[in-house]
């Protein structure tokens, strides 16, 4: 019998839980510690998770536990240092998104790990969501011929009024940039996903709610090297009529040159060719975990892939793509003017 591999973790904040709870379900990873410098805090997520072993210094709990892997799901400006220590280490790496606050400590983390023999990858988990996953079959099966438009609608309706974030997550509100940097990044990596790589950006960024620092706002226009051209039109301030508001996050469109595909807020998925009516599309996907599981799929292939030593999607120098439009998002928003990916 092969043993299991070893993991350990740092942070117990909000999203965390959905992580813990997924590596529960992968029989072949035991997670035997976590570190967080809140001691309740870190009791909950033990007993909840039956994880053992509580640590406050994640450099202790490395050098002790000698784990194949640590999870690192902590705010983005401790990255640096914890991804170094476990990279000096010999312990395989995920890290937790926004990777860096800049692209260019974001580049700093995938170029000291890629010095290494340690693996690495991003936790990107919107392109891991059922009906992400499942569009792209249909994509790549030709179902609707050459794309040439995607669009994506987002209203998450949880950034509005003097209590904007305070519920679920509070730092949010300090964010100097916010909606794309927190959000608009999934759609980017989803897009690069269906669409391949971007060519260029152009971008209209506002703040709607006065309570907070960043943008909360935005139409993002992506244009991709194969011609097709993405929308994301989004904000995190007026609401949606979702009966899940967080399964999908909106509604996707996409369009080619033999009909469209439709992505409907309860994950629905429709296929229309053309001259033909719309008809659903079956496919499996499941309300449990975060929006589709994603947080299961993306830690069940990253176990996979590190077992067979096979390359992660969301892998430092892949997503630094994703990133490096991220960026340019910003400096079109700033400049007024379409901004070309070098």
């Amino acid at each position: 019998m092969k043993r299991k591999l070893k993991g350990v973790a740092i942070g117990a904040g909000y999203f965390s839980k959905f992580q813990y709870e997924a590596w529960n379900r992968i029989p072949e990873v035991e997670i035997t510690a976590l570190c967080n410098s809140n001691l309740e805090r870190a009791k909950g997520i033990m007993a909840q998770y039956g994880v053992k072993k509580h640590y406050t210094d994640y450099k202790e709990m490395i050098l002790k536990e000698k784990p194949d892997f640590v999870d690192i799901i902590t705010p983005p400006e401790t990255h640096f240092e914890m991804c170094k220590f476990a990279a000096d280490n010999g312990v395989h790496i995920i890290c937790q998104k926004p990777l860096a606050p800049t692209y260019k400590a974001s580049k700093q983390i995938v170029d000291y790990v890629s010095k290494t023999n340690v693996r690495f990858v991003v936790h990107e988990n919107f392109r891991f969501q059922p009906w992400h996953r499942e569009i792209k079959t249909m994509i790549s099966n030709g179902v609707v011929g050459n794309l040439f438009n995607l669009n994506f609608r987002s209203r998450m309706g949880d950034g509005w009024g003097e209590d904007a974030y305070l519920a679920r997550q509070p730092y949010f509100r300090d964010y100097k940039k916010l909606l794309i940097y927190e959000t608009g990044v999934h759609f980017i990596d989803t897009f690069r996903y269906h669409a391949g790589e971007v060519k260029d950006v152009y971008a209209l960024l506002k703040r709607l709610n006065p309570v907070i620092k960043g943008e909360d706002s935005g139409l993002m226009v992506l244009n991709f090297e194969s011609g097709a051209t993405a929308v994301w039109d989004a904000n995190r301030y007026n609401e949606n009529n979702f009966k899940t508001s967080r399964y999908t996050f909106g509604e996707y469109l996409i369009e080619g040159s033999k009909g469209s595909i439709r992505l409907y807020p309860d994950g629905k998925i429709t296929l229309q060719e053309l001259g033909k009516a719309e008809k659903e599309h079956k496919y499996v996907h499941h309300n449990i975990g975060f929006a589709g599981d994603c947080c299961y799929i993306f830690q069940r292939d990253f176990v996979d892939n590190l077992v067979a030593d096979l390359p992660f999607e969301t892998g430092g120098h892949n997503y630094l793509k994703t990133l490096k439009v991220q960026e340019a998002v910003y400096a079109s928003a700033d400049q007024k003017k379409p901004i070309s990916i070098i």
